[in-house]
């Protein structure tokens, strides 16, 4: 049996750190014991913003990948939320992918809109990427956005952007 890498012992370290010191507005854990690098974390949407009570289940497989030396979390994604549908975020991809700096390859950006010291660097955890997430759905940037329907709405029609949220949110509550 091979040693574990390093990729599989910081993970594991994380894992152990979330689970002995939860972080309040998140969960996280392993989509399947066996394999460190598939997680499931599922998100309660942000007191006092647009997703407030809704649960938002994310996953990635796999989390990590080692690119010659360096660490490099892979992109996280939405898969559901009930009945949440990512066309209602800015920073989501209509496919669920989640747009955040700290995920994008690190080095200079090529289209210039973010610094290096922004992009990714291995002392991102999966702790400082949810957060980061959370951080998004608090505060949408309609700037770079991934979704650019959903940006559209949000300058142009912030009220009706708004309520279909809400209704979104209240249809996913009810689920539960």
């Amino acid at each position: 049996m091979a040693a574990p890498s390093q990729a599989s012992l910081l993970l594991q370290k994380q894992l152990k750190d979330l689970n002995k010191n939860p972080v309040d507005g998140f969960s996280a854990g392993l989509v399947d014991d066996s394999n460190i690098f598939e997680w499931s974390v599922t998100i309660i949407g942000p007191p006092d913003t647009l997703y407030e009570f809704d649960y938002i289940k994310i996953e990635r497989r796999p989390i990590m990948v080692l690119n010659g030396r360096q660490y490099q979390m892979l992109r996280f994604v939405i898969c559901s939320s009930r009945s949440w549908n990512a066309i209602i975020c800015l920073e989501v991809y209509p496919d669920g992918r989640v747009c955040i700096s700290i995920l994008h390859a690190p080095g200079d950006d090529p289209n210039g809109y973010e610094l290096a010291s922004e992009r990714w660097t291995p002392v991102h955890t999966v702790e400082s990427i949810v957060l980061s997430i959370i951080s998004m759905l608090s505060s949408p940037n309609d700037e770079s956005p991934a979704n650019v329907e959903a940006a559209k709405d949000w300058r142009e029609k912030k009220d009706e952007f708004k309520k279909k949220v809400r209704r979104v949110v209240r249809r996913s509550q009810e689920m539960f």
